[in-house]
């Protein structure tokens, strides 16, 4: 039988061994490198490389350029965080249980230090060289894909709506759409990413597409019901703050009930995606269980 938590901690301690040498390999090590280093390492559930990876392995034998990919999605993820988590943002005080980026430091280096990660990441991306098997043009892929699923087309349109609809009332429609955005686009991307520099074909990435856009719904979902029913020590950070904030989430559009059971059908409609690959995508399958039923 699969074994997801041993395959999940050893892929997070490979991920978290090639970023801890890549801001240990930085020249300066000054305060925007520990602050880099600080939200970089702090934890986590590295879910995004660990699509890349799985979804890779889906396709067939995994090229080093996917780790290097890996990481680099981990990096704009944490970059995400870090600005979320700021006073003109959501201004939380915690995460993955310690003190948020602008606390442990301050709000100018926290910016700064997001803003150095999503660089980073884009520097990473370029600088894979693996040309005897993957060719450019696939790079070039990649980065366009990773870059507007990051950008004012994907994550960033989605935290912009999330903002601009507090203490309003959205339609199950338009909260789907936001969160396609916000949460789906990186996931979408990570996996996506895994699939190119694996060599994947035009059906393949298609059904991987559409794995991708409903583990990430139900991904929110989950976070959504988290805020509500999930336990602050374990989650790392305060619960309750959606309602504070007057957030529109699946739990207060739904009732709690009916949240659960639109996460199930995604999670459905996930692993139907899955049906043309064979055991090798056996991973992606219990990622997408995980998902659905994790504490944090």
């Amino acid at each position: 039988m699969f074994d997801l938590q041993s395959y999940l901690e050893y892929n997070q301690n490979k991920i978290n061994n090639i970023l801890d040498v890549c801001l240990d390999n930085s020249l300066n090590q000054n305060r925007i490198v520990q602050a880099m280093k600080y939200s970089l390492m702090a934890g986590g559930k590295r879910l995004r490389p660990i699509l890349c990876i799985a979804s890779a392995e889906a396709i067939g034998p995994v090229p080093n350029a996917v780790l290097t990919a890996a990481c680099a999605l981990e990096m704009i993820h944490t970059y995400s965080l870090i600005h979320d988590d700021l006073p003109s943002m959501d201004n939380d005080d915690l995460r993955r249980g310690k003190p948020t980026c602008h606390n442990k430091f301050d709000e100018a280096t926290a910016i700064l230090a997001g803003d150095a990660l999503l660089t980073l990441a884009f520097q990473l991306l370029s600088s894979i060289s693996e040309t005897n098997t993957i060719s450019a043009d696939k790079y070039l892929e990649v980065i366009y894909s990773v870059s507007r699923a990051a950008g004012y087309n994907g994550m960033i349109e989605g935290q912009m709506r999330d903002i601009a609809s507090e203490g309003l009332s959205m339609s199950l429609e338009e909260l789907e759409s936001m969160h396609r955005l916000k949460t789906g686009c990186l996931i979408e991307a990570s996996v996506i990413t895994g699939a190119l520099l694996s060599g994947g074909n035009v059906t393949q990435i298609d059904h991987l597409k559409t794995y991708a856009n409903n583990i990430g719904l139900a991904f929110q979902i989950t976070d959504d019901l988290l805020d509500i029913l999930g336990d602050s020590v374990i989650i790392g950070k305060k619960t309750g703050a959606d309602q504070l904030r007057k957030k529109n989430t699946y739990p207060s559009l739904l009732g709690i009930e009916e949240s659960k059971k639109l996460s199930e059908i995604f999670i459905q409609n996930a692993l139907q995606a899955l049906n043309i690959f064979d055991k090798k995508s056996d991973p992606l399958r219990y990622i997408a269980e995980y998902i659905m039923n994790r504490e944090k």
